[in-house]
């Protein structure tokens, strides 16, 4: 069964994945008050050893097993390239520790299913870092769809258009890899799957297409030119169980995009939820809406909904709040949301896209229970 907190109700954890791991799991478990960064994980020892005293983390190590092993460890963050989740998280997960891990899930829906059923019978709580559940802006866009603000839904449409691979010069790596999970719709259509999932419930069928438009870039090693396979570039037509049609779009390439926008209409309203931040996706989102025929207006996020901190890096916060809701199921032995299940849920979407892609016609969404008991 799954471990509980440590001494003085800390939980001590341990960092797989130093890319992103190093931008915000660290500084984010370092800035909650009942987590504790206590070993970090790196193939290259010396690596391991230079990340550990960067961040005056105790212990570092090269081998996953041996971070298992360390008594100290409760829980673990798993941030490395999708490619690895799989196996990775198997061997955490078999360890007997709670797992933090960031989307995509895994590389197919069948693979993230096999880890909620490890993670059940282990005792383990698993929890997603699909963030903009705990974004002020969008918990508030939450309350109003819920409230009833627009009324019943007559479209959604989501457009997320940013530049941050635009620039045909950035060096190959795994994202330009599709068998390793890199592509626009990992990096950003698992988060559209998964909100669209919790503000709309769940997705009846869906058609879409997958572009690469930079065909190849430089390989950081030699400056030759390696192919790309990934997407950069996804259009997709869903239609909801309740019947509302949902347009998305979604970019990696798009210098001066227009940002991240999610707009619902309805007989009685329209909420738009957006923001034109570039350089930044979580800071920047505001609300407006308007009942009525009347002209848009902004409505203010309550305090309430504030983060009590915020950080330079827009992402830091929000992950701090999925940081305490998996301590909290830690502590309670209650699942968490967003768990594993929901991990499943976008994955499977995903799955479905490519397949849509390949046979150029709409797939249907299977209902989750029955495709988690398969």
């Amino acid at each position: 069964m799954g471990i509980a907190a440590g001494k003085d109700n800390m939980i001590g954890v341990g960092i797989v994945g130093t890319g992103f791991g190093q931008k915000i799991h660290i500084p984010g478990f370092a800035a909650h008050h009942q987590t504790q960064v206590v070993a970090v994980y790196h193939r290259d020892l010396a690596k391991a050893r230079s990340i550990a005293a960067a961040h005056q983390i105790p212990q570092s190590v090269n081998s996953l097993s041996d971070l298992i092993d360390l008594p100290e460890i409760q829980a673990v963050s798993l941030s490395t390239p999708p490619f690895l989740h799989y196996e990775q998280a198997q061997t955490i997960l078999r360890g007997g520790k709670h797992l933090l891990l960031e989307k995509p899930t895994t590389l197919m829906a069948s693979e993230a299913r096999d880890l909620y059923h490890l993670a059940a019978k282990t005792g383990c709580q698993v929890t997603m870092d699909f963030e903009f559940r705990c974004v002020p802006a969008w918990q508030w866009l939450a309350e109003q769809l819920a409230a009833g603000y627009v009324g019943q839904k007559r479209l959604i449409k989501v457009d997320w258009m940013v530049s941050s691979r635009a620039d045909a010069s950035r060096p190959w790596n795994w994202y330009a890899c599709k068998d390793q999970g890199g592509g626009a719709l990992g990096a950003i259509g698992s988060h559209s799957f998964d909100y669209l999932a919790w503000l709309f419930g769940p997705i009846r069928r869906l058609c879409a297409r997958l572009s690469t438009t930079i065909s190849s870039r430089p390989d950081p090693a030699t400056g030759e030119m390696k192919p790309v396979d990934s997407d950069d570039a996804c259009s997709f037509l869903l239609e909801l169980a309740d019947g509302t049609p949902c347009q998305i779009c979604l970019s990696s390439v798009t210098y001066q995009g227009r940002g991240h926008w999610l707009e619902v209409y309805g007989d009685r309203g329209t909420l738009i939820l957006g923001s034109d931040n570039q350089k930044d996706y979580v800071h920047g989102f505001r609300l407006w809406g308007s009942q009525g025929g009347e002209p848009l207006a902004e409505l203010p996020i309550p305090d309430r909904l504030a983060f009590p901190k915020t950080y330079a890096d827009g992402r830091l916060a929000p992950f701090i709040r999925i940081v305490d809701r998996w301590v909290q199921a830690i502590e309670q032995g209650q699942p968490v949301v967003p768990s594993l299940r929901e991990g499943v849920y976008s994955q499977l979407l995903m799955d479905l896209a490519h397949q849509s892609h390949q046979t150029d016609r709409w797939v249907n969404v299977p209902d989750l229970d029955g495709f988690l008991r398969e």
